[in-house]
């Protein structure tokens, strides 16, 4: 069973694994310039470009990765730092979402400098490791005790672990810590004194590692969907806050009221229903043949750990709900089928499984989650196979040091949106409390994907860059409607 699916030229490596402002180069690096074309069919000149990292820079035997980024010239009469995009995830790729519908934000974005889409190591074009496929399955028909499905995981992580192992791949250079230290190599390949760092989800995680890395070799960060270091798992109490700021909205909207009266007791009713009994479905194996599928209250909380970043698939996931709970199965049958194949043993894709290890939780934070979780929503689920899985890589934890709170006076916006169901406002202000000189924008009514919500985040984010935004501001957006007129 697919179980996750839901949810370069040389530098010089210092000792402290990274590279000092006097080591940049006053060299342009090489690049092969082509054509760039978006999904939309536009087309704008670009710049492949691309530098090597150690894999491991603690390991003196570690191969070299050829990290991989594109590069949109700047536009402006006076442009500053090159801008970095970090992608989320992790395991988002920077030149996809630079094709995708943020293309438009990109090219603004080259009034200030070059724009750099950014393949963090690991992903995209800067991904070498093979996925892997373990020997571990977990029945898709039965119901198995909870320790028993961590126990199958941690085994296939293992598995894992030794497979990569012997195609060459050393786990413990898949940490946020390593791909902090590959940002100040990318400022030092492309020769600029400072970067301005733009992230998203994870790729802000990524931004507040870099602030410990190379904070006065940074220009500027604009950062959504803040994720501190120590917030890799969130926690169940702050999802259901979240659940009741989605009824809040809800009940804005005379149908969707009507339609959704009370949230939680709908999900929670459903989860008890399928607690008491499970439904066995039936999904397509890929061979044209069918299997069983038992849809469990574990399924459901993670159909809704999937479903609750943005405001628009919360609509979606209500529908689901209210169909499961009159009995009728086929729109959460047809949300499964998407991403499982029933009888497919576990599989792993290196870079977001020991990023997301690596960072991990704190033993405070986690027995904080564990509690709240008995009686969350959607308890464990949100971030799942975390924290399930902590423990399994032991030796590439990057600990407590690491998960501290970043303190920083580099200029920075954060845009928060009220409806972010997947890092919620006040874990974002509690992400960046060390930041001295931050202006946040509240996007009422936004989820976590907000970039391209409206028109108004594009200028706010523009004017930021000029230094005309120096304090905090609210921009409202529209709310999808939660259920037909």
């Amino acid at each position: 069973m697919k179980l996750f699916g839901i949810i370069g030229g040389l530098f010089l490596v210092l000792t402290a694994g990274c590279v000092s402002p006097s080591a940049v180069s006053s060299a342009p690096p090489v690049e092969t310039p082509f054509i760039f074309k978006a999904d939309s069919g536009e087309e704008v000149d670009a710049f492949r470009g691309e530098f090597t990292v150690p894999e491991n820079r603690s390991n003196p035997n570690s191969r070299d990765l050829t990290i991989r980024y594109v590069r949109f010239a700047a536009t402006g009469e006076n442009p500053g730092a090159p801008i970095v995009y970090l992608a989320g995830g992790p395991g988002g790729s920077g030149i996809r979402t630079a094709q995708w519908r943020r293309f438009p934000l990109f090219m603004a974005m080259r009034e200030f400098g070059d724009v750099i889409a950014y393949e963090q190591r690991g992903t995209g074009e800067s991904d070498d490791t093979p996925e892997c496929v373990s020997d571990v399955y977990i029945p898709d028909d039965a119901v198995l005790p909870r320790e028993e499905v961590i126990s199958r995981m941690h085994k296939s992580v293992q598995h894992c672990r030794d497979f990569w192992a012997d195609a060459g791949v050393d786990l413990g250079g898949y940490t946020t810590l390593e791909s902090a230290r590959d940002l100040d190599a990318l400022r030092a390949h492309l020769g600029a004194e400072k970067v301005t760092l733009w992230g998203i989800s994870y790729g802000s995680h990524l931004a507040l590692a870099a602030v410990k890395e190379m904070d006065n070799r940074i220009e500027k960060m604009v950062i959504t969907g803040a994720e501190g270091l120590d917030q890799t798992v969130k926690l169940p109490s702050r999802t259901d806050a979240y659940f009741d700021r989605v009824q809040a909205a809800v009940n804005t909207q005379p149908a969707a009221k009507a339609a959704y009266p009370d949230i939680t007791s709908l999900m929670r009713r459903v989860h008890e229903k399928l607690e008491r009994e499970p439904v066995t479905l039936q999904l397509e194996t890929g061979d044209g043949e069918s299997s069983d599928y038992l849809l469990q209250k574990e399924t459901m909380q993670r159909i809704a750990s999937a479903f609750i970043a943005d405001p628009g698939r919360v609509a979606m996931l209500l529908q689901i709900y209210s169909a499961v709970d009159a009995g009728i199965y086929a729109p959460a049958a047809g949300i499964l089928q998407r991403f499982i194949t029933p009888g497919a043993p576990l599989e792993w894709q290196a870079m977001p499984l020991a990023m997301d290890v690596a960072s991990g939780i704190g033993e405070d934070r986690l027995s904080r989650f564990y509690q709240e979780s008995e009686t969350a929503l959607i308890g464990e689920m949100l971030n799942f196979p975390m924290p399930q899985l902590t423990g399994a890589l032991v030796d590439i934890d990057l600990g407590d040091a690491f998960r501290s709170t970043p303190k920083t006076n580099v200029p920075t916006l954060l845009l928060t949106g009220t409806l972010d169901g997947r890092t919620y406002p006040d874990s974002q202000q509690e992400a960046v409390a060390g930041f001295s000189n931050l202006s946040t924008i509240t996007v009422q009514n936004a989820g976590h994907n907000l970039f391209m919500s409206s028109p108004d985040i594009t200028d706010v984010i523009q004017r930021f860059m000029r230094g005309e935004v120096t304090g905090d501001e609210t921009i409202t957006i529209d709310l999808p409607q939660f259920a037909g007129n």
